[in-house]
């Protein structure tokens, strides 16, 4: 073989390999990146092909999915109560990207999650029959809580404080995922929700957090006691009235200006919310130590998954001296979500204990099997200790009993609460934020329950905002479901 073949024929192989090189690439690299590529129409078209699995609140299923007419997609989403669950389900759209539990769970719900495949299926690679989420929520709980918000805009979360389960995350305004699924129609109603103002896609109980007000004198009072800086909430306070903050000449004043919370002790600062008392406790006890019981109650956790990634609720650093007297009444820059005051109560009501929030209580394949128990697998943290719950405890019943929190008053029950009303805008311009956390028990089958609520917006009157007036009826309906 001469020079010229032999070169010719050493390029042609050269040729050949990388054909084959190139064509093993595409196979096995590109076609898997191209065959999960979201823009891929056959991914939607396979997604669609058969109905879905469901999620499921206290044994029925409150999604569903529809045969189509006139598309490639066969099958489409359906919801049942859509707008009362929305905050829970979210949407699965032929257009969009799946929210809430349905993105979560998408792929179980499919049928192309792995713990559903079985041998022949993991040879053959036919997709299984799709898997069901069974929730946590009890229906009368979610009902309630959205009925009694009405036309307001806020949001609600019912926890049962020794099990963790949530009872109800409600958000208002709602929508109904219903309008997202078609992929024909869903455009429209994607822009009209997303201009809407008062913002329905948000999930406000668990996603959007607000200054908690007076709800976080709480968490202050918690550290007071377990920091030993008062040994209980009967003990009277260093807290003159007015008091003004450090390296300022501005007093922290009281709503109630005729309020008896001079060196008011924790019990008596609770029931009239008494802000010179939590602001100077604050700053005694210095914003490290504030910060810590908060955290451990669950603010600054940005990984906080019910299994939906809820906000962070934030307690801030760096501040100085009257910032942190400002923090001691839930404001300055402290946010919280309703489910991260939900949790405060929860731990106080359990003994100091909190059981880690969520749900989803199991999924299953399609044939009812177990694949994850969640209400086995929920950790419990010792917040505070069982004594310093106890006193909390006591007073947060004085609160509802003969405080700011009356109108959670619930026959039969024994409820503790605190009310909140925090500041919005500017030199407080615009209408506050109306809070209330609570627990409930029953006093005759042992039930329990803890709640939070926020009225972000309302129809009232700015004097006539109050978490008593606007929130507490909230909590109570909703207490009043889940202890019967």
């Amino acid at each position: 073989m001469n020079k010229t073949i032999r070169r010719a024929s050493v390029f042609t192989l050269l040729l050949v390999l990388a054909l084959l090189v190139r064509a093993t690439w595409v196979q096995f690299y590109d076609g898997k990146a191209l065959a999960d590529d979201n823009d891929n129409r056959r991914n939607v078209i396979e997604t669609y092909s058969q109905p879905l699995g469901n999620i499921i609140v206290a044994g029925n299923s409150i999604t569903g999915s529809a045969r189509t007419k006139g598309s490639d997609l066969a099958y489409q989403r359906t919801y049942k109560n859509g707008k009362l669950y929305a905050a829970v389900t979210g949407y699965a759209s032929q257009a969009y990207a799946p929210t809430q539990l349905e993105g979560i769970y998408g792929d179980l719900l499919n049928g192309t999650d792995n713990q559903l495949k079985t041998v022949l299926g993991t040879v053959t690679g036919k997709r299984a029959d799709p898997g069901n989420v069974l929730t946590t929520i009890d229906p009368a709980v979610q009902k309630a809580a959205y009925d009694a918000l009405g036309g307001n805009k806020g949001g609600a979360v019912a926890i049962d404080p020794k099990t963790g389960k949530i009872l109800a995350v409600v958000s208002t305004p709602s929508y109904d995922p219903g309008q997202l699924t078609d992929a024909n129609t869903a455009g429209a109603a994607w822009k009209r929700l997303n201009a809407d103002k008062d913002k329905p896609l948000t999930n406000r109980a668990l996603r959007q957090p607000l200054p908690p007000g007076s709800t976080f004198k709480l968490v202050v009072a918690a550290a007071a006691l377990e920091s030993g800086l008062y040994e209980n909430v009967d003990q009277h306070t260093r807290s003159p009235d007015p008091y003004t903050m450090p390296g300022t000449t501005r007093p922290l004043r009281n709503e109630n200006t005729s309020a008896p919370c001079e060196n008011a002790s924790i019990r008596v600062a609770l029931q009239y919310s008494c802000n010179n008392v939590f602001g100077k406790m604050a700053v005694d006890l210095g914003q490290d130590k504030v910060k810590a019981m908060a955290e451990k109650f669950g603010f600054n956790d940005d990984r906080l998954d019910v299994p939906v990634r809820a906000y962070a609720s934030v307690y801030p650093s760096d501040m100085d001296k009257a910032q942190t007297a400002l923090s001691g009444i839930g404001q300055f820059d402290v946010t919280a979500t309703p489910l991260q005051m939900a949790m405060v109560s929860a731990a106080i009501a359990n003994g100091g204990k909190l059981v880690s929030p969520h749900m989803v209580s199991r999924i299953t394949d399609s044939g009812g099997d177990v694949l994850k128990d969640y209400d086995d697998s929920a950790d419990t943290k010792e917040i505070v200790s069982s004594g310093t719950a106890e006193q909390l405890q006591s007073a947060m019943e004085t609160v509802v009993k003969d405080g700011t929190g009356t109108n959670a008053l619930i026959d039969g029950a024994t409820v503790g609460g605190k009310t909140g009303t925090a500041q919005h805008g500017e030199n407080n311009s615009k209408t506050p934020y109306a809070w209330f956390t609570s627990y409930g028990k029953s006093d005759s089958n042992g039930k329990e329950v803890a709640v939070a609520v926020m009225v972000e917006q309302s129809d009232a009157a700015r004097s006539e905002v109050s978490g008593n007036g606007l929130a507490a009826p909230v909590a109570k309906a909703m207490m009043q479901a889940a202890l019967k």
